[in-house]
């Protein structure tokens, strides 16, 4: 199978990255959150881990809390929660 490389130029409006960057900082900050979440709450105390339906149900409840998380599109948290605890 014969691999191709294609080369993709993208020069964003400045709306577009504000967009990108709110949609990165956002899809960081919820990445960091349940790490930290998994890694130091759950594993070092009771030494389990955490579900893709229980990350799910903090997400809605840290989306309440965090206002600006509703900025984002849902499909960007449900990919990297995917991604990460499955």
């Amino acid at each position: 199978m014969e691999k191709k490389h294609i080369s993709l130029d993208f020069y964003p409006t400045k709306t577009q990255i504000t967009i990108l960057n709110c949609t990165f900082g956002c899809v960081r900050y919820v990445y960091n959150h349940f790490f930290r979440f998994k890694t130091k709450k759950l594993y070092s105390k009771e030494k389990k881990s955490i579900s893709y339906s229980e990350c799910s149900k903090e997400l809605t409840v840290l989306k309440k809390d965090k206002e600006w998380l509703k900025d984002v599109d849902k499909f960007f948290f449900t990919k990297i929660l995917l991604k990460r605890f499955r």
